[in-house]
């Protein structure tokens, strides 16, 4: 059964850090990414990295702010981080962590939400000004 559970999300102060986890298990994960939907907004791509050779996307509006990393683990168990920092009241959204299994490639970075097939339900995060 495929399980993405993302933690670490709350309230910052503008300026602050969050660093944002999903755990994801029941699959070989190729692209893992961060997706986020702010208030009456459309869900928006945030970053995404490849399985192996660190290959890595960010939206412009995040771009030298946030970071994503990833781990994958013995068991086929895969973390994907997502470090914020400089947060800014724009940042305030529900952020997804997706994943997708079906490229078979260890370099290639899915940036649309369709290439998607799992995701998790979201953690909160807020950022007061």
């Amino acid at each position: 059964q495929v399980q993405l559970v993302e933690s670490g999300g709350g309230l910052v102060q503008a300026g602050g850090s969050l660093t944002l986890s999903c755990a994801a298990s029941g699959r070989t994960f190729y692209t893992m990414g961060w997706f986020r939907r702010a208030p009456g907004k459309e869900r928006e791509f945030v970053a995404a990295i490849s399985r192996s050779f660190g290959v890595d996307k960010y939206a412009d509006s995040v771009k030298g702010r946030f970071t994503i990393s990833r781990q994958n683990a013995n068991n086929g168990n895969n973390t994907v981080y997502l470090q914020m920092n400089n947060l800014k009241p724009e940042d305030t959204a529900v952020y997804f962590c997706a994943a997708e299994a079906r490229s078979g490639s260890l370099r290639y970075v899915a940036l649309r939400a369709g290439e998607y097939p799992y995701w998790g339900k979201g953690t909160q995060v807020t950022v007061s000004s």
